[in-house]
């Protein structure tokens, strides 16, 4: 299981904003217009939920959204957030131990898989995977090493960070293209953030 974020949950966006600037936020909302009218979305790992009225800013209605977060700060935070029209179930729970139906048009997967060691990746990938319609879009966002030195570093010393604050399991980045490739996903929109540490894509089946 993933850590959980309630000791950092009044604090996160500040610090992201700090040591990112808009990176992190224009990575999340960069793919969000692509989102069909009326469709049925699952968000694992939202934060504090300000995605949330990125995506009602877009679509003001129509939506129906399951927002799945384990933090309960950073549920309450959710919350609080301007949803408009649409409909917003929220589930307090690890992924792991949700049952969800299997009929979501967009799966939306912000900065998740950074949480999980190798070992339990594909456990918690299938079973996203399952939520998803056939044809239907995977938004997905994360760290990335392209080969420079100080993603490295500034990679471990977050990863340090949170395992301390807040029991984050990771000390690697988990090889998520890679299920993403043996579930025969192709990647139809890509862009990278931040000196390409951040990579942003569309993913369908």
């Amino acid at each position: 299981m993933a850590g959980n974020y309630d000791n950092s949950a009044s604090f996160y966006d500040t610090l992201s904003r700090l040591v990112f600037g808009k990176a992190l936020i224009n990575a999340q909302v960069y793919l969000l217009p692509q989102i069909p009218v009326n469709s049925n979305i699952l968000i694992v790992g939202g934060g504090t939920g300000w995605i949330l009225e990125e995506i009602t800013k877009l679509q003001p209605s129509g939506l129906s959204i399951t927002y799945v977060e384990i933090s309960a700060k950073m549920m309450a935070l959710s919350q609080k957030r301007n949803t408009g029209e649409n409909k917003v179930t929220y589930i307090n729970q690890a992924m792991e131990q949700t049952k969800l139906p299997t009929d979501f048009d967009v799966v939306i997967t912000p900065f998740l898989f950074d949480n999980f060691i190798e070992e339990n990746l594909p456990g918690i990938f299938n079973q996203i995977y399952k939520t998803l319609k056939p044809k239907g879009l995977w938004l997905y966002t994360d760290f990335q090493l392209t080969g420079k030195w100080w993603q490295y570093a500034m990679l471990k010393s977050m990863l340090l960070f949170f395992k301390l604050l807040c029991g984050v399991e990771s000390w690697h980045l988990p090889d998520v293209a890679k299920q993403f490739s043996g579930y025969g996903y192709e990647v139809v929109e890509e862009k990278n953030f931040f000196g390409d540490f951040v990579v942003t894509r569309l993913y369908r089946l």
